[in-house]
């Protein structure tokens, strides 16, 4: 697929653009010429998937009113209008997989989404209904990633997970987490087990799975979901109204928000980042960071310098 930053605005917020990009600092750049996608193959199978995706945690847990909705399906409309792919979402996100699996239905293309859900349960016969309420909340007959959420009854689900795989109604296997403090038994998991894909938190503002955990994930050949990319919004806030370094340019760099994802993605064993998104100017500027070059490991070290200048 091959789009320009101006295809990206444009498709992404109509003519009012402008004015909801200011909420962004630095998201008003000019756009330039036009990219490929960018995508990376999951290692287990080397099935391609675009480097951004979306996480749903917190801003689709609304109520069914169309005030709530609205914004949300324009998104997801957006999202999959720039060949966006990877929806990621969980029971214990209150009420997102309705939201994600009603959204989806209307809009009518399931058969090109790569749906990621999780359970977060400690015996079999809870885990195996809670798998089950998903299917249903979410529409869907087939998971294209399950994924056992903060490590809870590790060894019961990934079991469960098998046989799920094995019966095809799972298409991947894998764990979460968001907190470093889980990462030591995170990573004896990942030792011991074998899975498609983990999910950790990383951002500039959280490097520590850069460690240990992306380097193992790339040893044992699991695919990579990097969950909170803007630290819930401190990463906004620590730049606030700067304009962005002209050297951003070098990796065909539009906005902070391009500035943090491509921080991410440049990390060769990310598979896709997955930032929280709910308005459709955002989907297409997030989009816009799996676009263009990426910032190559000197650059990367350049990028981690200046923010931690700011803070």
């Amino acid at each position: 697929m091959t789009l320009s930053r101006r295809d990206l605005v444009r498709i992404g917020a109509g003519a009012s653009a402008a004015v909801a990009l200011g909420v962004r600092p630095g998201l008003a750049r000019r756009p330039t010429r036009p990219f490929e996608l960018i995508t990376r193959p999951v290692p287990s199978s080397g099935e391609e998937i675009p480097v951004v995706g979306i996480g749903t945690a917190r801003r689709y847990d609304v109520a069914a009113s169309g005030a709530e909705l609205d914004p949300l399906r324009e998104t997801l409309a957006t999202f999959r209008k720039l060949g966006g792919t990877l929806i990621d979402t969980a029971p214990s996100y209150g009420n997102a997989e309705v939201v994600v699996g009603d959204l989806v239905s209307e809009l009518g293309f399931r058969d090109d989404l790569f749906i990621a859900t999780k359970v977060r349960k400690e015996g079999r016969d809870e885990g195996n209904a809670e798998i089950a309420s998903s299917f249903e909340r979410l529409q869907t007959d087939r998971f294209d990633l399950l994924q056992v959420h903060n490590l809870v009854g590790i060894d019961t689900q990934l079991a469960t997970l098998r046989e799920l795989k094995d019966a095809g109604r799972v298409r991947y296997i894998g764990m979460s987490t968001s907190s470093g403090r889980q990462y030591e038994a995170f990573a004896d998991v990942m030792r011991r087990e074998d899975m498609d894909f983990i999910q950790v938190n990383y951002s500039l503002a959280a490097r520590d799975s850069a460690d240990v955990i992306l380097p193992l994930a790339a040893d044992r050949g699991m695919a990579v979901l990097a969950n909170v990319p803007f630290g819930r919004g401190r990463l906004f806030d620590a730049v606030g109204e700067r304009p962005l370094p002209d050297w951003a340019g070098e990796f065909d760099c539009e906005s902070w928000g391009q500035f943090f994802l491509k921080y991410i993605v440049g990390h060769p064993a990310v598979t896709c980042v997955i930032p929280g998104t709910a308005k459709p100017h955002y989907a297409a500027d997030n989009m816009g960071a799996a676009m263009g070059r990426l910032p190559d490991a000197a650059m990367r070290r350049k990028m981690e310098e200046y923010f931690d200048s700011l803070t």
